[in-house]
């Protein structure tokens, strides 16, 4: 930590510096969301942007997706290791290999050095999980790929452009690899224009506050952070403890594959050891250590009370520990498309380790993540399509209040695809799309309801690709609140025959089929007989729970009009606590 330049930096100024960067990065997201071409970016909202300093330390993130940005130190860490003072103005940079500091394939990072009279200032970087880029089925994500060259075009670092002139032969070469080039060449230059905007206000900031004061004003709010986040950690009782979650898949299988967390806090760091999870598994669900990391992040960022500058400051104080070879770390050759349900997997686990050592501050745990459902086939009137759906999603109950419903996972920030855009850009029809009663986890404070997802395939021999996961182990209450519903995953032949499907599979489905999709429901908080009868009754009149859930559940008794019974209700859970007893 630098107090030298804590001393010399006015805070004043520096408040100033880091909501202009917040805000340039911000306006980078909104350049992506208004120009990118894929509903994936666009719509689904899969993808992230942030401005690092000349040494690679984040500075500024957009407010989009937390796992890829937490995995920027590991990818600004390969690409100076290989191009390093080599950068020239104009440059860009392009990776997608998780084994030179990506994350897996379908996530493109790009990267523009920023130069102002010869001097490396910083960089802009964006990150987007492309609708395609080749592999062995449409989307390249698939759960049973079992291997990185099944999964798509590889790219290590690479020059996507030099001295501000596109490099024709890495534009060929993704062209020629890809379903849909229009498509994912859209995407990729709705990034080189968000950095571009981004290299712009920049260089601005340069004019208004000069070079080295704007770099002193960098590191300082780097540090700033990270005297934050460890005053904090600081003020948390130091011990150990440990947490155990379970992936209901490895990809190709229905088994169980465990996460183990085992987190420590000493003082003013943390450490989450994850050695003791599962060796790599035979699909796609193995992450790299850097996505992992990133995971581990979020969960940390997530208990802190105090307001911190989204920069990797934050990240110092925190200590993750890998095995390799291993689901938190996969190794050569082994496939990591569907990695993100191994990452929602993690924040789960670390999350029930704190919840035994900062029990107010830590939320039961949520959906488990975002289903991911890929469509693929030839489009009637000519023409492939693939169409991607991230269906988000339910928080579990916190200790202050219930469960968001139909909100993305914190750790995700993607979006459902809204069901017009999806009728009119696809061949698909969505025939239902809701909440689902009686699915949060009832507690003092009800788990957030499931979403319901009811896709209707018109076309036939289309590739459908499904990643979910709680089908066998349901998201987890805390403080004696029950667990939410879990996953559902149902084929709906033409003739009305009902085919239940493993939580992660890749099939061909045909003209009429209809794929019925339930998320899990967030898990609840706090003794369910706690809670305040009035809003059970509020639940029920909303359709959010029913009458005999209530009774059964909150031991809530109400009459025809959903209105409490008192007396009967104060009978019912006298004997139900008495039974307890």
């Amino acid at each position: 930590m630098s107090t030298t330049a804590e001393r010399r930096v006015d805070p004043v100024t520096l408040q100033i510096v880091a909501n202009a960067l917040a805000s340039i990065a911000d306006e980078m997201a909104t350049t992506i969301f208004r120009t990118a071409h894929s509903t994936v970016v666009r719509d689904g909202m899969d993808f992230s942007a942030a401005i690092l300093d000349p040494r690679g330390e984040t500075v500024a993130q957009a407010v989009t997706v937390p796992f890829h940005l937490g995995s920027l130190p590991a990818a600004i860490e390969r690409l100076l290791e290989h191009y390093g003072d080599r950068m020239e103005p104009g440059d860009v940079y392009l990776m997608n290999d998780p084994f030179d500091g990506g994350i897996h394939l379908q996530d493109m990072f790009l990267f523009k050095p920023v130069h102002h009279e010869g001097e490396l200032i910083g960089f802009t970087t964006t990150t987007a999980h492309h609708g395609d880029v080749g592999g062995r089925l449409p989307g390249s994500s698939a759960c049973d790929n079992t291997e990185i060259f099944q999964e798509g075009i590889r790219l290590p670092w690479l020059k996507l452009y030099a001295g501000g002139e596109p490099v024709e032969d890495v534009f060929k070469i993704i062209e020629a690899n890809v379903r849909i080039p229009r498509m994912t060449l859209g995407d990729l230059g709705a990034q080189v224009a968000a950095c571009a905007v981004a290299e712009r206000a920049l260089l601005g900031l340069v004019e208004r506050h000069g070079r080295e004061a704007l770099g002193a004003l960098m590191t300082e709010l780097v540090d700033h952070t990270e005297r934050l986040v460890r005053r904090e950690i600081a003020s948390w009782p130091d011990g150990t403890a440990s947490f155990t979650d379970i992936l209901g898949s490895d990809g190709i299988d229905v088994v169980d594959v465990p996460i183990v967390a085992t987190v420590t806090i000493a003082g003013d760091e943390l450490t989450v050891d994850l050695t003791e999870s599962a060796p790599m598994v035979r699909g796609s669900l193995n992450s790299t250590r850097s996505f992992v990391e990133a995971c581990v992040y979020q969960a940390v960022r997530c208990a802190l009370e105090v307001e911190v500058p989204n920069t990797s400051g934050a990240f110092r104080p925190v200590h993750v520990l890998t095995t390799p070879g291993t689901v938190c770390e996969v190794t050569m050759p082994g496939a990591s498309s569907m990695r993100g349900v191994t990452g929602f997997r993690v924040l789960d686990a670390v999350n029930g380790a704190l919840a035994q050592l900062i029990p107010g501050r830590i939320p039961a745990a949520g959906e488990g993540g975002n289903t991911l459902a890929i469509f693929g086939a030839e489009r009637p009137e000519g023409g492939r399509f693939v169409y991607y759906e991230l269906v988000v999603g339910t928080w579990g109950a916190t200790p202050g209040g219930d469960g968001n419903d139909g909100v993305t996972n914190p750790a995700s920030l993607a979006a459902n695809i809204p069901v017009e855009v999806a009728e009119s850009e696809f061949p698909i029809v969505v025939e239902r799309y809701g909440l689902v009663p009686d699915s949060g986890g009832p507690g003092r404070n009800r788990g957030g309801l499931a979403i319901e997802r009811v896709w209707r395939c018109v076309t036939p021999d289309t590739s459908l690709i499904v990643r979910s996961d709680r089908a066998s182990t349901p998201p987890y209450g805390l403080q004696g609140g029950l667990p939410g519903a879990p996953s559902v995953n149902v084929l709906v032949r033409p003739d009305g025959t009902e085919e239940p499907l493993p939580p992660m599979f890749s099939t061909t489905v045909q003209a009429g089929d209809v794929y019925v999709h339930r998320i899990a429901g967030g898990g609840g908080f706090g003794d369910p007989l706690e809670r305040d009868p009035v809003l059970v009754s509020q639940d029920v009149a909303n359709g959010k729970v029913s009458h005999q859930a209530a009774e059964a559940h909150y031991g809530v008794v109400l009459d025809s009009d959903d209105a409490v019974d008192t007396q009967a209700t104060e009978r019912l859970r006298a004997e139900r606590k008495g039974g307890a007893a």
